[in-house]
């Protein structure tokens, strides 16, 4: 069976965007880690799958597989490449479009300038939500990482984040600290892990460990997340800078009970046929 798909990124956060529109599209876990596999397969952090919507009202449906083969929630960076992707494949003439997710409803639009900016929905906190196992619903929460007590702050951005403010991301234990805070088990569905520096009040720099993923240039909710703990423990102001190993994302939220915002560049690689 030979599938169409299109290579895209943002800020080097890469996807293989599949249209289930206008063709079946049905794989199965294995199928998925082999698209995602650089070795063997066309390469990607996760496959963006586009669907008709199921909802009235609605433009897409979206859903997203990690590089592990698993389906999640959300994928920010993925949501501005969606966008993109449906507007420059003739799928709809629409700037602003109304999207389907896991997650719920997220609204992606492509600005003049060519960046796409997206309503990413309104953050979470309480534990249960998240989910996340505390005992309590404080901002900072003690977590033990192996023999490391870290500080975290976790957040819903449509999936699991735990954000650590570190003195610089270059020395942060990303590597090491990553996998185990991914996987730990106060986090029952797993964990996005978030290493932010602040810089000022409205610019940070951020590495992320994705949940099924391992480390990426980019995480567009992972972004939102840091931004939204920082404002929330009163160490920013919005909007903010993020800066990605992969380049920079603005983020602006208003406080509790409103949406997160987030603008940043879509691209796309190439185009081609892949045999499963």
């Amino acid at each position: 069976m030979k599938l169409a798909f299109v290579k895209m990124h943002g800020l080097g956060n890469d996807f293989v965007v599949l249209d289930g529109v206008r063709q079946s599209v049905a794989l199965t876990a294995e199928q998925l880690r082999f698209l995602a596999d650089r070795h063997f397969g066309v390469g990607c952090d996760q496959i963006l799958l586009v669907e008709q919507a199921r909802q009235a009202g609605v433009d897409f449906r979206y859903r997203i597989f990690n590089a592990d083969g698993g389906e999640v929630e959300q994928c920010g960076n993925g949501a501005r490449c969606f966008v993109r992707f449906v507007h420059d494949q003739g799928l709809t003439a629409k700037r602003e479009i109304r999207v389907e997710t896991m997650a719920g409803l997220i609204v992606p639009r492509l600005e003049d300038d060519g960046k796409v900016s997206v309503d990413m929905g309104v953050p979470v906190f309480a534990p249960a939500q998240i989910p996340f196992v505390a005992a309590t619903d404080d901002l900072v929460q003690a977590l033990l990482v192996g023999d490391e007590e870290i500080a975290v702050t976790a957040v819903g951005m449509g999936n699991p984040h735990a954000v650590q403010v570190v003195v610089d991301v270059d020395t942060a234990a990303v590597e090491r600290q990553g996998p185990l805070i991914e996987s730990h088990r106060r986090f029952p569905q797993r964990v996005n892990a978030g290493f932010m520096q602040v810089l000022g009040r409205q610019a940070i720099r951020l590495r992320v460990f994705e949940r099924g993923a391992g480390e990426t240039l980019a995480c567009g909710t992972g972004a939102c997340a840091a931004v939204v703990a920082g404002i929330a423990r009163g160490l920013l102001d919005s909007p903010v800078r993020v800066e990605t190993r992969g380049g920079a994302l603005m983020v602006a939220w208003n406080g509790t009970g409103t949406p997160v915002l987030m603008s940043g560049p879509a691209v796309t690689v190439f185009k081609g046929e892949v045999e499963l």
